[in-house]
């Protein structure tokens, strides 16, 4: 049953993003089985097979290539248990309900998205699993105080604070504002509100909008009308190259656009064309130039995936979680209590710096904004961490 499950995995991933490294023969040591669900169809595969999937693949190859993961001196060559959870919520909890109870695979690594992370962390803590969240953006989260779980992106009020900062410090009057109608959205958008008291910015246009939107040229219309000095969109990948592209179309041009999940993909990029985002603002934290080890990651991914680079912002924190997974196991093997302890308790070294927790936040990476300037994604503000210097943004 395990090798039928093996196969499976092997073909399925092969056709989702290429199979991760696994020959049982080259090994006498027992694998280290690590168990997943990941959006390889549905509306979350977008996100799921840029920042998340095949960093974990990565992973596993770079660990197995080595001689496998170093669990207490020992190495163990990794098993990639793994599944499609189809963008679809209870495929992903009663996928998880079976790696964690039936199948008890020795860890688990997340699935994409903050919904799917709020359905299956409760679940992780009930079995006991440390989970390190690289793409969930949530307060609530936080809110449900669950010892193993924890979240790796900056959070909504670090990222909006940061956002407003560098909006005020440039002299914007003004915004326009867009949010996907759901955790994520909702939770971005109230969290900009709070940022804003008193910054003298004053929000002329805020419209919700639903997953799966196909036009979003009436309300973008509205806004030009209103002429904002920075528009501001909490947006997934569809719609962030939906709103730039209707954007454009239309000829609004406001100082500032701001876009989220998506924003710092090379996807973008390429869709927009180098050109066409040029300026562009985005939700991101990092780059090739942010440490000596972002830059190993980011050409050790490239080569890997034929020239597929990772996005500069969740990308970055999937591998800091295995940095920080791979050396928890290092010290204290595959107990996971005591993984779980050195995780909320160490100040952790990864390629986007210092990580380190309080309950279940990220405290050490600082709320971010980054910038499509001559192809790269740059870290513009805060100015302690930017790869780059805020530039204006011509017009589409």
């Amino acid at each position: 049953m395990v090798q039928q499950t093996k196969r499976t995995l092997l073909k399925g991933t092969a056709a989702a993003v290429g199979a991760a490294t696994f020959a049982p023969h080259l090994f006498a040591a027992a694998p280290v089985r690590v168990g997943y669900a990941m959006a390889r169809t549905g509306p979350w595969t977008g996100g799921a097979q840029v920042s998340q999937e095949p960093n974990y693949l990565l992973w596993a190859e770079q660990q197995n290539a080595a001689g496998g993961l170093n669990v207490k001196g020992e190495k163990r060559p990794i098993e990639l248990i793994s599944s499609d959870d189809r963008s679809d919520i209870e495929t992903c909890v009663r996928s998880y309900e079976k790696l964690m109870g039936s199948d008890k695979v020795d860890l688990v690594l997340p699935p994409w998205g903050s919904n799917a992370n709020f359905a299956v962390a409760p679940l992780a803590n009930r079995f006991g699993y440390p989970f390190l969240a690289p793409t969930a953006l949530s307060k609530r989260l936080i809110e449900m105080k669950l010892p193993y779980f924890f979240l790796l992106l900056q959070q909504p009020k670090p990222m909006t604070e940061a956002l407003v900062d560098m909006l005020k410090a440039n002299g914007v009057k003004t915004i326009a504002v867009i949010y996907v109608d759901d955790l994520f959205g909702l939770e971005n958008y109230a969290a900009l509100k709070v940022a804003l008291q008193g910054s003298g910015i004053q929000m002329v246009e805020d419209k919700s909008y639903p997953g799966g939107v196909k036009d979003l040229s009436p309300v973008l219309r509205s806004m030009k009308d209103k002429n904002p000095d920075a528009f501001v969109g909490f947006t997934y990948p569809p719609d962030t190259i939906l709103a730039s592209k209707q954007a454009k179309e239309i000829g609004f041009n406001p100082k500032y656009f701001y876009a989220s999940v998506g924003t710092a993909f090379q996807l973008y990029r390429n869709v927009m064309t180098p050109a066409g985002a040029e300026g562009v603002l985005g939700m991101g934290s990092w780059n090739g130039k942010t440490s000596p080890g972002a830059k190993a990651y980011f050409d050790a991914h490239t080569k890997k995936f034929g020239g597929k680079e990772p996005d500069r912002w969740a990308s970055g924190a999937t591998w800091a979680g295995l940095e920080i997974l791979t050396n928890a196991v290092k010290t204290h093997g595959l107990d996971r209590k005591a993984i779980r302890d050195y995780v909320a308790n160490t100040t952790h070294k990864t390629i986007l710096g210092d990580i380190k927790f309080v309950g279940s936040e990220n405290v050490g990476t600082p709320g971010t904004v980054g910038q499509w300037q001559k192809g790269e994604f740059e870290v513009v503000w805060p100015q302690k961490v930017a790869t780059a210097k805020l530039a204006p943004k011509p017009a589409w």
